[in-house]
């Protein structure tokens, strides 16, 4: 293929088109200086002014918001703000008079509570207990049968409005004492007691370990974990007889957890979240897998402990007794 250029700069006139050349040629074959339509230009020229029009008066540009101050950040916040005060006037409409029991009696305003109690634990809940209130690591289950607390809906309800350990007159609270931080017990002490209670669910061949710390246990931690390690859910201390933990179920772990006492907070959402968002979280909660019905009897003790029914949010406060 050969590239020439005419030796005259003057374009040549096609023949056959009567358009001016390029004075460019391939092989003979000549390119003509075909025009853009009139049309095309109006409207590349038009874009190109509306361009610079938008610039000056819509936020084009980072920092600047535009003569028109206009922000879609914003209109997004708004339109949420309205979706949840529309969404809070129909569930109090629908909720109005209307118990926790009757909720889940009635199948269509159970199925509306249900997506009303998802969305919010979504928002507020799944951050700590994972998607499907399936629990991480220091962060309890919420879709097994086991609750520190209870387990019915009112329970659920109590623990949400008023949390654990947390700023409200009426908050759940126990304590596990840090025994090692505090002194209470000597290092030798808490891992004979590491080795006692992991026996509990996982039995041990350290038999040696096991029966020196049998005082100690029943010293120091049967008065709320109960002589048989049952636990007892008045007191808010779990079940150490389980496979069910908090924190983790090795020795090392309970080692920890007895020397260090976790304490673990979950807020009293009742401060944070109107009452008919709670009603849907505790309606969610209970139906996630394991809630209990009114009538379990509340002052027996319980095979329940770390899950920390209350729970329906952060760390419920550290299943106590190396849970």
């Amino acid at each position: 293929m050969t590239n020439s250029n005419h030796q005259d700069d003057t374009p040549r006139v096609d023949d056959h088109t009567g358009t001016e050349t390029t004075g460019h040629s391939w092989d003979g074959i000549e390119e003509l200086n075909t025009p853009l339509p009139r049309w095309w230009l109006i409207v590349f020229y038009v874009t190109i002014v509306w361009a610079l029009i938008y610039c000056i008066f819509m936020p084009s540009f980072p920092g600047l918001p535009g003569l028109r101050n206009h922000s879609e950040r914003a209109n997004v916040q708004q339109q949420m703000e309205q979706v949840a005060v529309d969404r809070t006037a129909l569930a109090s409409q629908l909720l109005s008079d209307v118990s926790l029991e009757e909720i889940e009696q009635d199948p269509e305003l159970f199925q509306f509570v249900m997506a009303a109690g998802k969305s919010a634990f979504g928002d507020n809940c799944a951050t700590c207990h994972g998607i499907g209130g399936r629990g991480v690591p220091g962060y309890p289950s919420l879709a097994d049968d086991v609750w520190l607390w209870g387990g019915t809906l009112e329970d659920i309800r109590h623990t949400i409005t008023h949390g654990i350990r947390a700023h409200s007159d009426e908050t759940r609270f126990s304590m596990m004492p840090s025994y090692g931080i505090d002194g209470l017990l000597s290092p030798e002490e808490i891992d004979d007691l590491a080795v006692f209670v992991s026996n509990f669910s996982s039995p041990h061949s350290n038999q040696a370990a096991i029966d020196r710390a049998a005082p100690v246990f029943e010293a120091q931690c049967s008065t709320c974990h109960g002589t048989n390690g049952q636990g007892d859910r008045s007191m808010g201390a779990p079940n150490l007889t389980d496979a069910e933990w908090l924190y983790g179920s090795d020795v090392k772990t309970i080692r920890s957890q007895i020397r260090n006492g976790r304490n673990g907070v979950m807020p009293n959402w009742g401060e944070r979240l109107d009452e008919t968002t709670i009603v849907a979280l505790s309606v969610y909660v209970h139906a996630l897998g394991g809630g209990e019905a009114t009538t379990v009897a509340e002052a027996e003790p319980r095979d329940e402990h770390a899950d920390a029914g209350s729970l329906a949010a952060e760390d419920n406060g550290a299943e106590q007794g190396g849970k």
